[in-house]
């Protein structure tokens, strides 16, 4: 188990020794820097879960360095040092944030209390961060289907190990929150679950955010950057998307990997990193790799265990449990009476397709909850709910599209308006529009017609 890493600043050789010896007795691992300029050099390239900071330093006083500190991504909790006279201070450096102070001559037994308070605040918060997410992920693994009772079996033995994790899933099914459950029940889950995804960050910027960059030898916490493997260092780190990485940067993950150390861009100094990983795609890898666009040791690497999250259209079973769950989670939320679903709207619910998944169920039934006037959701509201969408979309004639737009749009709102009528029996709306139910669904996925339009 890692042990909590405190960093002592003061310039006090006395001091700085009289607290690494006391706190390493008590188990915790210690550094001590003698200026702020040193701290913070220091805090580019290591994780401190405590900080004890005095407050008058040499050049940068602790008030600026508390700043510095508080603006950067991780959030340590530290104490202040205070000697004769600087109470004043010490209170304004609480107000910025600092967790509490500690009075000079230090007293043994107020050092350790106070060491031992903040490390159980920081677990608290930790915890409060914890049981929000356990509320999210709650959202995701409802059901009782065979697919999902196998997913949770696999969490269960696979979360108390290190070993990576690859998770496949389509979008809007929860990768994220799985492995963020996975992350929960881990020896890990005191430290921190960090995320990149290669999808939603530009092919500049990626290794920038992934290590991390040193500007020469400045202190300016707002210059330097530290990435996301190292600020995951302890815990785990979600790759997600991982399909769309470079060949070049899997080359440089799989020497990470190996050798479990990395070089920050700008700067040749290895940095060693202890962190446990979780990948996560919608792509299939192993297709992938059999083109040459996804190395094989890589993949091999990240697919110790692989799982698979059911997309919501293979696990219909579960659809009416997430409909009676969400309707009064939402009615709670918002302060109404809990409302219920007669079987011609859960028949419309049940026949479609759901192609964003369990993002997309949660975010219709919560538009029913927050829209429909009545107790009771019927399939007719389905259709007043789009219309009034629509109208409010294009109120009037529309001189600034063209007429194939148009006319897409007329084929898309016809076809919606089908679907509806027949509670999204593709069988029976194909046979009223004469066309073939392989026919519609092309067009369907074409048109990017969804339950509200």
């Amino acid at each position: 188990m890692n042990k909590e890493k405190i960093l002592v600043i003061d310039d006090e050789a006395g001091i700085r020794s009289s607290l690494k010896g006391i706190l390493e007795d008590e188990g915790y691992s210690v550094k001590a820097v003698v200026t702020g300029e040193e701290a913070l050099k220091l805090l580019q390239k290591d994780n401190f879960d405590l900080i004890l900071l005095d407050i008058w330093l040499p050049e940068m006083n602790g008030i600026e360095i508390l700043k510095k500190i508080k603006k950067m991504d991780e959030n340590p909790q530290v104490v202040m040092i205070s000697g004769h006279g600087t109470v004043e201070t010490a209170v304004e450096a609480i107000k910025l944030g600092a967790h509490d102070f500690l009075e000079k001559p230090l007293s043994l037994e107020k050092v350790i209390l106070t060491v031992k308070n903040a490390f159980i605040q920081k677990k608290l918060e930790e915890e409060n961060i914890q049981l929000r997410e356990s509320i999210r992920l709650k959202h995701h693994l409802i059901g009782k289907s065979h697919p999902v009772l196998k997913l949770r079996d696999e969490i269960k033995k696979a979360a108390p190990t290190n070993a990576p994790v690859l998770i496949y899933g389509e979008d809007g099914t929860g990768k994220e929150l799985v492995a963020r459950l996975i992350h929960q029940k881990s020896s890990r889950k005191n430290k921190r679950f960090i995320q990149i995804n290669f999808a939603a960050i530009p092919d500049e910027l990626i290794e920038i955010e992934l290590f991390g960059f040193v500007k020469g030898n400045t202190v300016d916490a707002e210059k330097d950057k530290k990435g996301k493997l190292l600020l995951a260092d302890g815990g785990t780190l979600l790759l997600d998307e991982i399909g769309e990485m470079s060949l070049t940067l899997q080359d440089k993950l799989v020497r990470v990997f190996e050798e479990q150390k990395f070089e920050p861009l700008g700067t040749s100094e290895s940095t060693p990193v202890d962190i446990r990983v979780i990948a996560a795609s919608n792509k299939n890898i192993k297709k992938l790799v059999d083109k040459g666009k996804f190395r094989e040791d890589l993949f091999l690497k990240l697919n110790v265990i692989p799982m698979t999250i059911p997309p919501l259209r293979k696990r219909k079973e579960d659809i009416p449990l997430f409909i009676d769950y969400f309707l009064e989670y939402f009615s709670i939320q918002d302060g109404k009476k809990i409302k219920s679903m007669n079987e011609e709207a859960l028949e419309a619910f049940l026949n479609y397709s759901w192609p964003r998944n369990v993002s997309e169920l949660i975010n219709v039934i919560e538009r029913f909850v927050i829209m429909v006037p009545d107790d009771e959701i019927k399939a007719s509201h389905l259709s007043l709910l789009v219309e009034s969408r629509e109208s409010q979309a294009a109120p009037g004639h529309d001189t600034t599209r063209s007429l194939k737009q148009a006319g897409k749009q007329f084929e898309k709102e016809f076809i919606h308006k089908t679907l509806l009528k027949y509670k999204w029996n593709l069988s029976k709306a194909a046979s009223d529009l004469k066309v073939d139910r392989d026919q519609l669904s092309k067009k369907i996925k074409s048109l990017g017609i969804t339950f509200f339009g």
